[in-house]
């Protein structure tokens, strides 16, 4: 049985293929990595929000019972698609099952980045992955938060990471904070910190061994941490966010999941992606989308960023 029939415009990616598309993804994006995913029905979806937790209340014998005080509200998780489309020769319909099978895997390879990385650029900066300009209809992502630490000049890296989580711990609701987002250049800068003698001088001994060269750390002062470039938003961003790192309540600070599953749409005719008509260049074209939904707490997070004036924008 072929993988492209004749007379189907869309068909399902193959099992094997599509399972292992979730799975790069995951270990390609910050935010699936460090926030688990949640089952969504397609559309919005409302999560309950407690402006208050009950309080409990001592009764004396024989005494009046209170009224409870505490209160709820709801927040609201929307769609966001994503797509990728790519064009082949129309020999490739032609051709055999098992070369129509590396035409799927070369687009579950290529794709698998791009929707991970479009998780991460719609969830931390509302920025259009394809055009690098910022969603401005988008109100709701993590960039959103007023809560901020700047790597000054002179600072070192984990004194900034550690006063980006005081934002967070040293207020009348602390946050819980669990993760820490990373960008290369915010651990490479940990990974040149030394320690230091008695007088403050450096001892020439690196102050966090395990983190060699830059390696992707998994953890970081006792925290969940994971390293990827989408932090920054660079370099799809048309300019660079200044963003280097992002900490807070990852597990409860954003609610996420995939609404949609992984269709491969095979598309004949017309000019699909604006590059010109399909026939007229002998060419299919082949589209996957995928669905998010994701809703995010701002005010559980803080970013850790570059000066203004050295990035010339802000997240």
């Amino acid at each position: 049985m072929a993988v492209f029939g004749t007379e189907e415009a869309k068909v399902l990616m193959p099992r094997n293929i599509a399972d292992g598309m979730v799975t790069e993804a995951r270990t390609s994006s910050t935010v699936a990595q460090l926030s688990a995913r949640e089952p969504q029905r397609f559309g919005e979806t409302e999560y309950i929000v407690f402006n208050d937790f009950p309080r409990a209340e001592f009764v004396e014998e024989g005494a009046q019972k209170s009224h409870t005080t505490g209160g709820f509200t709801s927040v609201t998780a929307k769609p966001h698609k994503a797509q990728v489309t790519l064009r082949f020769n129309q020999e490739v319909q032609w051709a055999s099952e098992d070369y129509q099978l590396q035409v799927f895997r070369d687009l579950a390879d290529a794709g698998k980045l791009a929707l991970a990385r479009a998780l991460d650029l719609g969830l931390y900066h509302r920025i259009n992955p394809l055009s690098g300009e910022v969603i401005s209809a988008w109100d709701n992502y993590v960039g959103a938060t007023t809560l901020r630490a700047e790597l000054a000049e002179g600072a070192e890296a984990d004194q900034v990471i550690r006063s980006a989580v005081g934002l967070l711990v040293n207020r009348d609701r602390p946050t819980s904070v669990n993760g820490l987002a990373l960008d290369p250049r915010l651990t490479w800068a940990l990974s040149e910190l030394q320690t230091k003698l008695a007088n403050g001088d450096p001892s020439g001994q690196q102050r966090y061994p395990q983190l060699g060269f830059g390696a992707a750390p998994t953890s970081f002062a006792g925290i969940n941490a994971a390293q990827g470039d989408t932090v920054s938003g660079q370099p799809e961003a048309a300019a660079d966010t200044g963003v280097r790192g992002i900490v807070g309540d990852f597990q409860n600070g954003i609610r996420w999941g995939v609404q949609r599953d992984l269709p491969v749409e095979l598309i004949r005719f017309g000019d699909p992606d604006g590059q010109g008509d399909l026939k007229r260049h002998n060419q299919i074209a082949l589209r996957l989308e995928i669905v998010y939904g994701w809703y995010v707490f701002a005010n559980r997070f803080a970013v850790i960023e570059e000066p203004a004036a050295e990035t010339g924008t802000g997240a």
